[in-house]
């Protein structure tokens, strides 16, 4: 015979996938579960361990268990892939939303991130990232005018590689990555949908023309609940 607290974490999940405990949302109190499926504390709380365990809801100190985007959308780590690309390949309803274009000088962060000389301008770029009507990602841009002369809003709300490949007739080469986790700043606040959420996956992007010129800079930042980040390895014995 099934432990009841199984029952219960079965049940509770289906509720999570179903959409009838939504993310975001905070399941009933331990006590209100007690009562519901007629069972002791100590029951209750092996359920919302296994659940939190497998990331189905988060137990806050004093607050309660707040529910989980289970539906994760996976960003491949070692591609190199446009968000236009990326929301096709999802089949979700996506749309940019650009919050910023300009020309601007560099400053020595940029210098040594685009491995710039002080006389280069960098066209900066703010753009949001919705996804099934959701601001999920923030994306601040950074390129060498070198590279890429001119730079639209309509260029940058279709897409930055499309237009570089197909238009200027580069050849994106390769993009060296960093992930980290972060608390969410004023800026990321201000543009996302955070709702409950205050910390944010980064990914630093140092991208490449094939010829091995570093002529962009970014950096994605993310909504922690809304994404995996997933990758392929193969074993290579020498």
């Amino acid at each position: 015979m099934k432990a009841k607290y199984l029952t219960i974490y079965d049940e509770i999940t289906e509720k999570i996938k179903n959409k009838e405990y939504k993310p975001t949302t905070k399941l009933p109190s331990e006590n209100d579960l007690m009562q519901q499926y007629n069972v002791s504390r100590d029951t209750v709380r092996k359920a919302l361990t296994l659940l939190e365990q497998n990331g189905y809801i988060q137990k806050i100190k004093g607050k309660g268990s707040l529910v989980l985007e289970v539906n994760k959308f996976d960003f491949p780590v070692s591609g190199l892939i446009s968000f236009k690309e990326l929301a096709k390949k999802m089949g979700s309803k996506s749309e940019t939303i650009v919050a910023d274009l300009q020309l601007i000088k560099v400053d020595k962060v940029l210098i040594k991130h685009l491995h710039a000389t002080p006389k280069d301008e960098v066209w900066k770029s703010i753009r949001i990232r919705k996804i099934d009507g959701e601001k999920i990602i923030l994306d601040k841009d950074f390129i060498n005018k070198r590279y890429v002369p001119s730079l639209t809003k309509e260029i940058c709300e279709n897409s930055i590689y499309e237009y570089i490949e197909n238009e200027l007739g580069l050849q994106i080469g390769f993009a060296k990555k960093e992930i980290t986790v972060e608390a969410a700043t004023e800026e990321d606040k201000k543009y996302l949908d955070l709702q409950n959420y205050d910390m944010i996956v980064v990914v630093k992007n140092y991208v490449y023309l094939n010829d091995a010129s570093l002529f962009q800079y970014t950096e994605s930042r993310h909504r922690t609940d809304k994404f995996r980040f997933v990758d392929f390895a193969r074993r290579s014995i020498k």
